[in-house]
């Protein structure tokens, strides 16, 4: 139960560890250190207390690697996997994308041709208003002929904006 203050180099001695080692050991386990008057770090440590058990050399061995090795081959293989899918995926909302464009160009072009029918459809219900109104008043026989001319274009008109909707 005495407590030495080694360098790091005698106690890496006293445990078979490299001096790099001993240092690591000793942040890890907090011990006290103080300077000596040659500049060297001491740390103060009981070694009947210190419960330090190295890891024997050549941890790394043939044997222990080939399950690595085989399960970075099966990530490998996952990842190849993760990738063919994503990239279906892709396409596939590339596909989608462009579809959905084509749609809305479409819908774009039926709206105009929805709104240019609907006014054309107002200004052909107001003439013919105005045709009705005009019969009624009792306007005079060149009015009627002018009045059938005019329904003559007005039937024309329809069936020709009949033909552009039918499109």
């Amino acid at each position: 139960m005495s407590v030495e203050p080694l360098t790091y180099a005698a106690l890496g001695a006293r445990l078979k560890i490299s001096r790099e080692a001993a240092r690591s050991l000793a942040k890890r386990l907090r011990l006290p250190r103080s300077v000596s008057d040659d500049g060297k770090a001491l740390v103060s440590i009981d070694l009947a207390e210190l419960r330090y058990m190295p890891r024997p050399p050549g941890g790394r061995q043939a044997g222990n690697i080939a399950p690595l090795a085989e399960k970075i081959e099966a990530l490998r293989a996952d990842i190849a996997r993760l990738e063919a899918t994503a990239a279906d995926h892709r396409a596939g909302f590339e596909r989608e994308r462009e579809r959905t464009d084509r749609l809305a160009a479409e819908l774009l072009q039926v709206t105009a041709e929805t709104m240019a029918a609907r006014e054309a459809t107002e200004r052909l219900e107001a003439e013919v208003a105005a045709l009705r109104t005009r019969g009624r008043t009792g306007g005079s026989i060149d009015s009627h002929g002018q009045a059938a001319s005019r329904l003559g274009h007005l039937a024309a008109t329809i069936v020709e904006a009949d033909r552009k909707a039918c499109r």
